[in-house]
């Protein structure tokens, strides 16, 4: 069941992408291009979802416990330090120059195109990396 639920969600959301046109990369340069021709439209997807965020997350945290699973799993660091900040920067970067956003990026794998591949590709290595670069960084538990 929980399994079924996850996919039913990742088909909610990838369909969401879809049909916003947010998986187009067309759409995210044109709303960063604010002195040419601006589409605002990606302002309205990321204005809706914070709306419903905000609700959902107060009426889902009022229950003792998720559907799914036992136990609530959320984030809590409270701290900025260089990890947020490069990270930050880093998808920041990425999403400016290719017009893809992960999410995005992997519904529109269906389309097959290059770009897509390449940057999927890319999007995969860059993990990688993250995770290498962790275990240099960290130090091993005694």
């Amino acid at each position: 069941m929980r399994l079924f639920s996850l996919f039913a969600l990742g088909i909610l959301f990838g369909s969401g992408l879809a049909v916003s046109g947010m998986a187009q990369p067309a759409k995210v340069i044109g709303f960063l291009d604010i002195f040419g021709a601006w589409d605002p439209s990606l302002a309205f997807v990321m204005g809706s979802a914070l709306i419903v965020t905000y609700f959902g997350f107060r009426f889902v945290l009022e229950k003792p416990s998720p559907i799914l699973t036992e136990k609530f799993q959320l984030p809590s660091a409270t701290h900025i330090d260089w990890r947020l900040l490069g990270g930050s920067s880093f998808f920041g970067i990425g999403w400016g120059l290719s017009g893809f956003c992960p999410g995005p990026a992997l519904v529109a794998l269906g389309s097959g195109t290059p770009e897509v591949l390449m940057f999927v590709g890319a999007m995969f290595v860059g993990f990688f990396v993250k995770d290498l670069l962790d275990s240099l960084i960290t130090p091993m538990p005694a």
